[in-house]
Formats: structure tokens, C-alpha cells, sequence
């Protein structure tokens, strides 16, 4: 048995939870989220807990249980409580605004980055004096937030001889000497 997929999950209050033709649509406070299940997979809710079931023990089965599973946890915890990344710019003349839904990114180049975030991502910039730029997401979706974070590193990698880039807070960067250490 999958130690993943056969844990329950506990739905908390004001969350609602409907499961209807393998598709699984969780409703709760912070937005609405809505994930398609294998056929073949068993979604039941019974007394505010829900449970996820395989029919047997083939391999693609006990993927696709834990898979299931951990997908309709991270929507109960999205809508009920949000998921929040911050990620910090290091280096020289980095900087960081946005208006609205648009970042405006400074990252050494000729030129600035504007990227279009999703609606259903909330963003904020902190730019502090003596302190690196800091942009604050917040959203329902673990997923799309996941790959928002992911496009807004791949600007500007963390590198590791100086550390520069763009990094998760609290991120260790793994830091190498450089040429004239060898000798």
C-alpha cells in the first residue's frame, strides 16, 4: 500500500469539497480549485475526510495513488490556508517593482524584464535600504505557484561564485572557490 496514499484527509471547516464524474472541485476561503482524477483511481468523502483508493497493486496504480492523493491535499490546504514563496534578488543594481499584475525586473541586463503574472497570484515588492530586494508571492494553487517561482528564477540563476541571482529566502547556494584557490 501506497504510505503516501493511504493517508486520510482531513477537510477543515469552511472548506467545501465535491466529487463528481473524477473531478474533484475544492472550494474554501482563499479561492476555488479544480483537479481531474484517473477514472480508475477511487475519490470518496465520507464524514469530512477524504479517502483515495486504487483497484489494484500495478505499478502505474501505486504512482498514480500517492500522485492523487498528495494533488487534493495540496488543494484542501491551498484554499483553506494559501501557500506563500519569497524570493530574494542578490546582487549590484538588482531591482524589483511591480503595477498590479506586472513585475518589472532589473537584473543587470540592457535591458528590464516585464512579466505578466497570473491573476490568481497575488505579488508584492519589498525594497529596503542595505537590503536585497525581496518579491512576496501568494496563492491557492501550489502548482502555478511553483512555476511562476520557477520563471522568475530562471532570469537570473544563483550562481555559485559570487552568490548572485535570484534565490529563495533562507536558500543556501552551494559557493565554489575560485581559480587561485587550487594552487
Amino acid at each position: 500500500m501506497s504510505r503516501i496514499g493511504k493517508l486520510p484527509i482531513h477537510v477543515p471547516a469552511g472548506v467545501t469539497v465535491t466529487i463528481k464524474d473524477n473531478v474533484v472541485t475544492v472550494k474554501g476561503p482563499k479561492g476555488e480549485l479544480v483537479q481531474e482524477v484517473n477514472p480508475d483511481i477511487k475519490v470518496s468523502l465520507e464524514d469530512g475526510v477524504i479517502h483515495v483508493e486504487r483497484p489494484n497493486d500495478d505499478k502505474e496504480y501505486r504512482a498514480l495513488h500517492g500522485l492523487y492523493r498528495s494533488l487534493i491535499n495540496n488543494m484542501v490546504v491551498g484554499v483553506s490556508q494559501g501557500y506563500k514563496k519569497e524570493l530574494e534578488l542578490v546582487g549590484v543594481g538588482y531591482r524589483v517593482a511591480n503595477t498590479g499584475q506586472v513585475l518589472d525586473l532589473a537584473l543587470g541586463y540592457t535591458y528590464n524584464i516585464y512579466l505578466q503574472l497570473p491573476k490568481e497570484v497575488k505579488v508584492e515588492t519589498k525594497s529596503e535600504r542595505n537590503k536585497n530586494p525581496l518579491i512576496i508571492l501568494e496563492s491557492a494553487d501550489k502548482q502555478l505557484l511553483g512555476q511562476v517561482c520557477a520563471k522568475i528564477r530562471s532570469f537570473r540563476m544563483p550562481e555559485p561564485y559570487k552568490g548572485k541571482g535570484i534565490k529563495f529566502v533562507g536558500e543556501e547556494i552551494r559557493r565554489k572557490s575560485g581559480k587561485s584557490a587550487g594552487k
